[in-house]
């Protein structure tokens, strides 16, 4: 995909807090390598760029069926994913990981333009970006408003057609022990730039519907308090907490090592967040759920969390499962 970045003059994490201090509304766009950041005023947004944040958006929603009369996913194999999980899970026996999100690129084949697929997904979370790559993401990064941040930590999916959906997710051993893992790794990032860190909700269930079915989803939410001056700091506490813990993994420094090793390629904007501040709050998302126009080629991201109980034929079904458009 083509290029795109900041103003180099000054520095993403100076900008926001700049734009933070003095109450100007502004879009932020975080890749996950952190080599591309994106930080422009609402004002200086044109129509190239569309994105919604819940009940914040800045275009107007079309009443139309989905476009998509074709879409087909060509995955990695699954001897090519296996080598790669195989290879993980040797760092996670020697002690190095406890949980690392493992990511591949699907090819997509379908009759719908990056546009239409925008216009027809249903999300809280939309950006499209001058049609280089859309996202439709249900997962939170943060919130910050009255002082306080929030975070929602994402982990554990199951086909809502399965008996007792609700309760084989819940009490999946694996599962479990990954939600546990990412909640505290997450309380910890928070625990970074806030105080009074706690955990207000544990692996509560989320209903997502999807062109092919629909899936439940396990969350959690996580508070804490902020500075009196926080705003004039949005930059540097982005910064801390950097990248996502639930789309990287646990302990964060070595498993990001381990990712780069692993992967075959440069996630860009995928995992990283985009996040919008509107002159008091901040409402922010994980880049999940993403297709990219990668030089003609449609790609659609998608990965899973590995541990030490994971299975690789398991992980690499919900990688594929995790190739969808939500269109309900």
């Amino acid at each position: 995909m083509n290029s795109v970045s900041a103003d180099d003059s000054i520095s993403w994490q100076s900008k926001m807090n700049q734009l933070g201090k003095n109450r100007i509304p502004f879009l932020f766009i975080l890749d996950f390598e952190l080599k591309h950041p994106i930080v422009l005023p609402l004002s200086e947004i044109g129509d190239d760029i569309l994105y919604k944040f819940n009940h914040i958006q800045n275009y107007e929603e079309l009443s139309l069926q989905s476009g998509m009369r074709s879409f087909t996913t060509k995955p990695i194999s699954y001897k090519a994913y296996k080598k790669a999980f195989d290879s993980v899970q040797h760092e996670i026996q020697q002690g190095n990981s406890f949980l690392l999100n493992l990511t591949f690129p699907t090819r997509v084949e379908t009759d719908a333009t990056l546009k239409e697929i925008f216009d027809a997904a249903k999300a809280r979370y939309k950006l499209n970006y001058k049609n280089q790559f859309v996202v439709f993401s249900p997962e939170i990064f943060v919130q910050i408003h009255d002082g306080r941040i929030f975070t929602y930590p994402m982990k554990g999916t199951i086909d809502a057609a399965m008996p007792n959906a609700a309760q084989m997710i819940l009490n999946d051993t694996k599962e479990t022990a990954e939600h546990y893992t990412i909640v505290d790794l997450l309380r910890n990032d928070l625990s970074m730039v806030a105080t009074s860190v706690h955990v207000n909700r544990f692996r509560y269930i989320d209903t997502l519907h999807t062109i092919k079915k629909t899936l439940l989803q396990v969350s959690s939410e996580i508070e804490g308090n902020l500075p009196e001056n926080h705003l004039s700091h949005l930059g540097d506490i982005f910064d801390k907490i950097l990248p996502a813990g639930s789309v990287s993994g646990a302990p964060k420094k070595k498993t990001l090592e381990i990712i780069r090793k692993n992967e075959i390629d440069a996630r860009g904007y995928y995992t990283g967040i985009f996040g919008i501040f509107d002159g008091t709050s901040v409402d922010s998302a994980v880049m999940i759920r993403y297709m990219e126009n990668a030089n003609g080629q449609l790609l659609y991201r998608s990965g899973c969390g590995i541990t030490a109980l994971s299975d690789s034929s398991s992980e690499y079904q919900e990688m594929i499962d995790k190739v969808y458009v939500p269109v309900g």
